[in-house]
């Protein structure tokens, strides 16, 4: 397992994240964290800032979404009367979330900030140094933005040179149990409760959702269930009906999972008849029974599918197919 202060993963593919984070954040780099909405940005910026030689300096965060794009400058770089942002935070690190909301003349003044380390308050004449680390995050494309006109190329690549792409929950499936447990464990310690236990229909369960809402979801979910427990284990019957659904596919060897806008029945039945004619090659019996048909119903359903299936085959295939058919 890779730890990383409040951050762990036993997942392969975020452990090599998590090392590149060990080696970039004692530096002064500039970072672009990206990745769905509640995938953990916020909490590795604050990692990072924590590990790295700032550590004592301050840190500030700045939502660019929550702003209204006519008082952000004033916000990031104070006027005449005010403080801004960035003088209050000299020395330290600023996170700007959700970066692709900051407005295009914003981004420029930003950019000038990062290359020269300078800027000016709105309503002032001279110039203002500043000694700031910028880490920035975002969960949309900021190369679609760029495509748009919404994001500036040139600011993108002063903040993508070190980058950290997050993944979803739901692609670090050797976490969701050891996650669980933690905000259990975490909620219980907070309102001074026992830790419950969780039934292994449940960790099922949690490990076939899709997990839409990441990591945010999963502790909400275990908040919930060690606030309003009713038992002393979690089984199914505490779970809220969306991830109840999912446990059926513990007796569900075979479960296919339907893509979200649907698909297309004919081609994934035509995909699924080539398949067990290569894998059988041509032979229809031990297609049929690769798929669990009987040989009249394959021949049925290579029918209505026609000359296309026959053209699809690999030569071997065709062969036999052809021989078995006259």
């Amino acid at each position: 397992m890779v730890v990383l202060k409040e951050i762990f993963t036993r997942d392969a593919n975020f452990a090599q994240i998590l090392r590149k984070v060990k080696t970039v954040a004692p530096t002064d780099a500039n970072v672009l964290i990206t990745g769905e909405t509640g995938t953990g940005k916020a909490l590795l910026a604050k990692v990072i800032y924590r590990q790295s030689q700032r550590a004592e300096q301050p840190y500030k965060v700045l939502n660019c979404a929550a702003i209204s794009p006519d008082q952000i400058d004033s916000l990031l770089f104070g006027t005449i009367n005010t403080q801004g942002i960035l003088e209050s935070v000299n020395n330290g690190t600023l996170f700007l979330d959700e970066i692709q909301a900051l407005p295009l003349a914003t981004q420029t003044k930003l950019l000038i900030v990062m290359r020269n380390g300078a800027y000016q308050s709105v309503g002032a004449d001279s110039l203002c140094n500043t000694n700031v680390r910028i880490i920035a995050a975002t969960d949309s494309s900021l190369p679609d933005a760029i495509k748009l006109g919404a994001f500036r190329t040139d600011l993108y690549k002063q903040l993508s040179a070190f980058s950290f792409d997050l993944p979803p929950l739901r692609e670090r499936l050797a976490d969701i149990r050891l996650l669980f447990i933690y905000y259990l464990k975490y909620f219980a310690a907070q309102y001074q409760l026992r830790c419950l236990d969780v039934k292994d229909e449940v960790f099922i369960a949690l490990e076939h959702y899709p997990w839409p809402g990441n990591i945010r979801e999963l502790r909400n979910l275990a908040e919930n269930l060690t606030i309003l427990r009713r038992k002393t284990v979690i089984d199914l019957t505490l779970m809220p009906s969306k991830y109840k659904k999912y446990s059926f596919k513990q007796v569900a060897p075979y479960y296919y999972e339907l893509p979200e806008f649907g698909c297309d029945w004919l081609k994934v039945e035509f995909s699924l008849l080539c398949q067990a004619l290569e894998r059988a090659e041509g032979n229809i019996n031990k297609a049929a029974t690769l798929l669990g048909l009987t040989r009249h119903t394959l021949y049925y359903r290579i029918k209505k599918c026609g000359p296309d299936l026959y053209k699809a085959l690999s030569e071997p295939a065709r062969l036999n197919y052809q021989h078995l058919n006259e």
